[in-house]
């Protein structure tokens, strides 16, 4: 378990081999509740080659000093990243 936020990761090993590999990450929020967002890639045993890339936005609880995943929103593809960030842009350009 992680005891910050930092330390964070989806980065997923199984037998000696690294499943799921982090590219990147943002921290969208800290506190007992942290927001953290991810760009990783999994291991395609069909291709033995890693996938596209990936994005997950996962929310952390803080409990007895050490980080726990409660939720998690899979981004299923780019074109679906690319409507999430079109969309919050138009809001937020309303609301200025």
């Amino acid at each position: 378990m992680s005891t910050t936020v930092e330390e964070l990761t989806v980065d997923y090993e199984e037998d000696g081999h690294l499943v799921v590999k982090e590219l990147d990450k943002a921290i969208l929020s800290k506190g007992a509740w942290a927001t953290v967002m991810f760009r990783y890639k999994q291991w395609d045993n069909k291709l033995e080659d890693y996938g596209p890339d990936k994005y997950i936005i996962r929310r952390y609880q803080k409990v007895s000093g050490e980080y726990r995943a409660k939720s998690k929103f899979n981004i299923s593809s780019v074109d679906q990243a690319k409507k999430i960030v079109e969309t919050l842009q138009q809001w937020i350009a309303e609301v200025e």
